[in-house]
Order: structure tokens, then C-alpha cells, then sequence
């Protein structure tokens, strides 16, 4: 092959090359990062690139002047490993979104807030014994206050401790009786959850105690609980409160004006 042949092409074989070295590279931060991923797909990555280069009859001299570009240019840009990472990560979180589908949205009946026919619906997976969660309330309230078109749907997510769940399921037995919100805000205002909390904030809810206990023992409120802790595997995150806003994912205490700009982000894509 001669020089000017090698030179037209070039370009196809920085392209390969390049690819080569930017997915392994990236499937790897991206495994090491992201337990939902499997370690493999770094192998898998590569190999199919190395298929490419083969199938491009790139020669051994020059993938190994190539490769030198590559290296120098990745050396000299670290950046852009991070900037895979970040478009792999989404893409992933992507198709782990689209598999759980609308069950995130689909509210256990009672547990909502905002407007129960709002366009935007902000998911919040929540503990009550979560500190980060209890100083998000304030911003959702706020939120709702100011957003007209927001629903909220609730999802009880008790990983924290034992009271989280005896919690919660007091939580879901207040939704039952069109309370939810009401036993919410009372029980984040009461403190971490025990036997003493959990039992003031369903009185200051207005709850009918006796009905409450019963629903809160039930199958369908411990499924709805198993339920949520299963799509928390599905989706790919471990702690709270994480907020589904549309096919955004955001974990911890955001403030209201990311909340806001997360469902702003929303509103426009529809």
C-alpha cells in the first residue's frame, strides 16, 4: 500500500482504533463504577472492535502509528474518558428506565400529592428515617405550591431500619384511607420512626387506628413495599431520596430550584 493510500485511509482507522481504545476504556471505568453493569461488556466491547479493525484490513504498522495518535490525543484529553463514561451511564439508565416502564409512575392508590391529573409526575422513593428525605419535604411542598401541573408519587422505600418499614407500611395503610400526605408530613415532622412517632403522626393524619393496623399487616400493602425495593434494583440506584422526574434520575437532597429545573426539563420534552 502506498503512502497516499495509507493517507485517504487514515481517517477509518483513527476512527477504529480509536474506538477500540475508548470503549475499553470506557466499559471499564463504567463496570468498576456502576454495579448494574457487568465487568464483561468491557471484553465484549473490545472484541467487537477488534472484529472491526480486522474486517477493515488495517495493518499492523498501521494500527500501532494509529494507536500512538490515539494515546497521545486520550493523554492530552483525559476528559473525554470521563465524557463516555457519562454518555454510557445515561444510555444505560436509559434502558433500565424503559424496562420498568410506567410501574414507576403508578401510584400505590392514595399515595400521591400535588395535582392528581398533573402533566408532570415526580416519583420520590422515600424512608422515614432519612434525614435527607425529611429536609426534601419543604421543597416538595414548595414545588407543588408553585408547579400546578406537578403530581407526586410517593413510593415507599424503607432500607434505613426495621421502624423504616413498620413505617411505611403505616404510611401506605394512611393512603388507603385518603390520608397519606397528612401522615407524611407528620411523621417526617415527628422524628426518626419508632413504635412512639409512628403512632403520633397517624393520629395527627386523622386515621381510623384500628382500620390503619389492619391495612398495615396486609398482603397488599407488604407487596406494595416488595414492589418498590424491587424497581429500586431494576432502576439501579441504593439510596434515597431519589426522584424519577420523566427519564431523568436524581438521588439525594436536591433543593427546590433542581427539583423545579428538573421538571421544567420535563415539561419540555412532553
Amino acid at each position: 500500500m502506498n503512502d497516499q493510500q495509507t493517507s485517504n485511509r487514515l481517517p477509518l482507522i483513527l476512527v477504529l482504533v480509536g474506538a477500540a481504545i475508548l470503549a475499553a476504556a470506557g466499559y471499564y471505568f463504567f463496570a468498576n463504577n456502576e454495579p448494574a453493569i457487568r465487568g464483561d461488556k468491557a471484553i465484549y466491547a473490545a472484541q467487537d472492535a477488534e472484529r472491526a479493525i480486522s474486517a477493515a484490513g488495517v495493518s499492523d504498522k498501521e494500527r500501532a502509528a494509529t494507536e500512538a495518535i490515539v494515546r497521545a490525543y486520550i493523554l492530552e484529553n483525559p476528559e473525554i474518558i470521563t465524557e463516555a463514561v457519562e454518555i454510557l451511564q445515561k444510555r444505560e439508565m436509559a434502558k433500565r428506565m424503559d424496562a420498568a416502564g410506567s410501574t414507576v409512575t403508578k401510584a400505590f392508590l392514595g399515595a400521591v400529592g400535588g395535582n392528581p391529573e398533573g402533566a408532570i409526575t415526580v416519583v420520590e422513593f422515600t424512608d422515614y428515617n432519612c434525614g435527607f428525605c425529611r429536609s426534601s419535604v419543604a421543597d416538595l411542598n414548595r414545588l407543588v405550591g408553585s408547579e400546578k401541573d406537578v403530581r407526586i408519587v410517593y413510593r415507599e422505600l424503607p432500607i434505613l431500619s426495621p421502624t423504616s418499614r413498620d413505617a411505611a407500611r403505616w404510611a401506605l395503610a394512611a393512603a388507603k384511607q385518603g390520608k397519606h400526605k397528612a401522615f407524611h408530613d407528620a411523621m417526617f415532622a415527628s422524628g426518626p420512626a419508632n413504635e412512639q412517632t409512628i403512632t403520633a403522626a397517624a393520629r395527627k393524619a386523622g386515621l381510623n387506628m384500628d382500620q390503619a393496623a389492619k391495612d398495615a399487616a396486609s398482603q397488599e400493602v407488604n407487596a406494595e413495599i416488595e414492589r418498590n425495593l424491587a424497581m429500586m434494583q431494576q432502576i439501579g440506584f441504593n439510596g434515597t431520596p431519589t426522584f424519577i422526574i420523566g427519564d431523568q434520575m436524581l438521588e439525594g437532597a436536591l433543593g427546590y430550584d433542581a427539583l423545579k429545573a428538573a421538571v421544567e426539563k420535563a415539561r419540555k420534552k412532553g
